[in-house]
């Protein structure tokens, strides 16, 4: 798929907020700190499309980009923002699950994870409730530049591992890297698959 265009649409703190669900949207997420705004700039071929930030928790509403004219990627708050107020993190929750489980236009939810990490529980418990919900997603590991594949690879299975502890969906699983542009292609692609 070439990306002719990515414009900013809108920004809404809440569902009722949202612009209408005429075109086909992918959610993106992660927990805070996971490269979700590099990955988003990296797939639309611009810098500065999704704001990057060293503070974690900085993506506090949902953020929609028209791309091509045809399709949207939604931005969306990350889970597990230690460092906000509880009110905050509350809100966040609202708006998360009210979106994801209300929103009639996506069709696919990308959840960003670490791929330097082991299985975090809050990752596991967070694939484990969309499973649940019936929202269709896929696993992107990011930040693969910044450990040796094997050790990707480590991760990813066990991940995998863990995650059956919480449902027997075997989700596709993408590895990729803002700073070097692997696995762009192959989200791309996928993506254009489900237009």
């Amino acid at each position: 798929m070439i990306i002719r265009s990515a414009d900013f649409d809108t920004s809404a703190t809440d569902i009722s907020a949202c612009p209408r669900p005429g075109l086909p949207e992918f959610a993106f997420i992660g927990r805070s700190n996971v490269g979700k705004s590099s990955l988003l700039n990296l797939l639309a071929g611009r810098k500065a499309l999704a704001k990057i930030s060293s503070r974690p928790g900085h993506t506090q509403l949902l953020n929609f980009f028209t791309i091509n004219g045809t399709w949207r990627i939604v931005d969306m708050p990350g889970y597990g923002y230690v460092r906000l107020p509880k009110g905050t993190r509350d809100r966040f929750a609202d708006i998360i699950t009210g979106f994801l489980t209300g929103r009639t236009a996506i069709r696919r939810v990308f959840v960003l994870l670490d791929s330097r990490l082991e299985p975090q529980r809050i990752d596991l418990e967070f694939v484990g409730w969309l499973a649940e919900c019936g929202v269709p997603y896929v696993l992107v590991f990011t930040k693969t530049d910044k450990l040796k594949p094997s050790g990707v690879a480590r991760n990813v299975a066990a991940f995998a591992d863990a995650l059956r502890e919480w449902t027997t969906e075997q989700p596709q699983v993408f590895t990729c890297s803002a700073e070097t542009g692997a696995g762009r292609g192959e989200l791309l692609s996928f993506i254009g698959s489900l237009l």
